[in-house]
């Protein structure tokens, strides 16, 4: 048995940035041997196992062929034969197939090192189109801070848009697009993701719409609620997003919704249905947002406004009048703010 580690913690440390996480990749084992020595295995399609006691992920070494369509239509071979240098030659890009033995020697068979300098991202082999996948983890390695200033090798964009022009994009599973998507929002240059899905037409089916980039605010939640701002909430419907990034996108509508509103009588209902009492530290989380950032003064009047509203008396009171009493009540506090 002999381990390496491997991908993108090694390309991490060359570039003297420090790893989130570290894979390794197991050569000349088996996966009785794995749990012989402790190793939990995890993998379905293929034999992963986590560490008994830093529980990082350890692969044994693997090749693939394509099998069928889509990022999982791949059969995967493994077994003690397979070489250090095969299982890094079906990774994506020469700076991710670097490993690094148990005594720090780094193995570079695909060069990737001297992409690394060129600031590159280079396919490792002519495998490259048949996983669609690749192309959206190539716009995730954009968001990282590291790799933001890194170009596409002019052939690899060859083998882009043998992929675009495949349709083999909408094969991948809604759920695995937005946990690329999601990651990049969780990265200092987000907005890279977003150009270039755009700069190398990856937009269909998952980003149709996407015309404008934006991502700004220090959350995910209010970065995906801006990059929907400047594409009119219409992106990504397709996309399973979850309920805290659908509030947000939402609240951030509503207060953009209310500032454009010039009737009276439509402000005070479009303040009822923000529920502020209730979302009142999401709101206050967004109206600090740059694009609302010169209305700050305005929206705290009328939160604050709102949140001394004593509606404690619509407990005694039935039926159709609670509604009638409430608005009243959003009248009185707001009528000189409105």
């Amino acid at each position: 048995m002999k381990i390496f580690q491997v991908g993108g913690s090694v390309r991490d440390e060359l570039l003297g940035f420090k790893p989130k996480d570290r894979d390794w990749v197991v050569v000349n084992s088996s996966p009785e041997e794995m749990e012989n020595n402790g190793f939990k295995p995890i993998g379905k399609d293929f034999p992963v196992f986590l560490h008994p006691k830093t529980n990082e992920e350890y692969a044994l070494a693997r090749t693939e062929k394509k099998s069928g369509v889509g990022y999982k239509g791949f059969r995967f071979y493994f077994d003690s034969s397979v070489t250090l240098e095969e299982d890094l030659q079906r990774r994506d890009f020469t700076i991710n197939s670097i490993a690094k033995d148990q005594n720090g020697k780094i193995i570079d068979p695909f060069k990737g090192r001297l992409d690394l300098e060129k600031k590159l991202f280079r396919h490792t082999s002519s495998a490259f189109d048949e996983d669609p996948l690749r192309v959206l983890r190539f716009a995730r390695f954009k968001s990282y801070e590291q790799l933001s200033s890194f170009n596409l090798h002019e052939e690899t964009n060859i083998y882009f848009k043998n992929i675009a022009a495949s349709n083999e994009l909408k094969e991948l599973s809604p759920e695995r697009v937005w946990m690329e998507t999601k990651k990049a929002l969780e990265n200092k240059h987000s907005e890279e993701f977003f150009k270039a899905i755009k700069k190398y037409q990856l937009t269909t089916p998952w980003f149709e719409g996407l015309k404008n980039i934006s991502c700004d605010g220090d959350v995910p939640e209010l970065k995906w609620a801006d990059i929907q701002r400047v594409n009119g909430f219409q992106l990504s419907k397709p996309l399973p997003i979850p309920k805290i990034f659908q509030k947000t996108q939402e609240s951030l509508k509503q207060v953009l919704d209310l500032i454009a509103c010039e009737n009276k009588k439509e402000k005070f209902n479009l303040v009822e249905k923000m529920n502020i009492h209730r979302n009142y530290e999401l709101f206050q989380s967004i109206y600090a947002h740059s694009s609302i950032k010169e209305h700050q003064n305005y929206l705290d009047k009328i939160f604050q406004s709102v949140m001394d509203i004593d509606f404690s008396a619509l407990s005694t009171i039935h039926g159709s009048e609670v509604s009638h009493q409430k608005q009243l009540l959003y009248y009185e506090a707001l009528k000189e703010i409105l």
